[in-house]
């Protein structure tokens, strides 16, 4: 399945899940530990592809540090991914309706749950020079101005604006679960506080523009994260808002955890 359907399909089934606020209630220790995937099937070689990117994320989510993101050591653990397992469940993305055309059980999509061995994780986060980064995690309040390719630009609130916006919360929702931040967005009413972040019982402030660019063929993403007395900037080019919002967040998050700044395209 090509990664930008995987995503579509995956957030699709997360929009039924995942809402604002990813409060920090949402974000325990077993939340840290689990993860989703999607895959074509239940047998072992499907199994193993559904389980190599759920124990990357929950390396990245347990540890703050979205650089182990694509690290050959992390590329080399996923493959055993199913050592570290303690328990996996499936969930049929066709809603049970049956096989259609010549599709068999065997390749229908399945939307893969896991949950890792808290030692296990922690033991291997240990060998890679990480430490697990301990809860309770900061509260983040999320302040983005979107400019898309028509129309009028607007602020991403908490419900509302249109199939764009809901789009994009989804995005960034899915975002932030998978990196275990708490994250909220601004009601309509909040937009114009002097202190949103005050008034939603945030700890930082991620503000930022995302913009569509034509020469860039697709969206600018341009990020401040303001935490205790000190602003943080970075931004992405050419990407898709999934993919910006995805940079906002793990860049948020390698922040918070202590584990440097993200680096950022001249």
């Amino acid at each position: 399945m090509p990664e930008c359907l995987k995503f579509r399909v995956v957030a699709a089934v997360l929009a039924g899940l995942i809402a604002f606020p990813v409060a920090a209630a949402d974000i325990g220790r077993a939340s840290l530990y689990r993860a989703q995937s999607v895959t074509s099937g239940t047998g072992e070689e499907n199994r193993a592809w559904g389980l190599a990117p759920c124990l990357e994320e929950v390396l990245v989510k347990v540890s703050g540090d979205p650089r182990l993101i694509g690290d050959p050591r992390v590329t080399e653990m996923s493959r055993h991914a199913a050592d570290y397992v303690t328990d996996i469940t499936y969930r049929d993305l066709l809603n049970n309706r049956p096989p259609h055309d010549e599709q068999g059980t065997h390749d229908r999509p399945k939307y893969i749950t896991a949950d890792f061995d808290p030692d296990k994780i922690d033991a291997l986060l240990a060998s890679l020079g990480r430490k697990p980064w301990p809860l309770p995690r900061s509260a983040i309040v999320a302040l983005l101005d979107i400019k898309p390719m028509k129309g009028d630009g607007f602020t991403l609130v908490r419900d509302g604006g249109g199939e764009l916006a809901a789009d994009m919360r989804v995005a960034l929702a899915d975002a932030a679960y998978r990196t275990g931040l708490p994250l909220e967005l601004p009601k309509p009413q909040d937009v114009v506080l002097a202190d949103v972040t005050q008034t939603l019982g945030g700890d930082a402030v991620l503000a930022g523009t995302l913009a569509w660019r034509p020469e860039a063929l697709g969206w600018v993403g341009d990020w401040r994260l303001g935490f205790k007395g000190k602003e943080y900037r970075w931004h992405v080019r050419g990407v898709s808002f999934d993919d910006a919002f995805r940079n906002a967040v793990r860049g948020t998050l390698q922040i918070l955890s202590g584990n440097g700044q993200p680096d950022t395209p001249h």
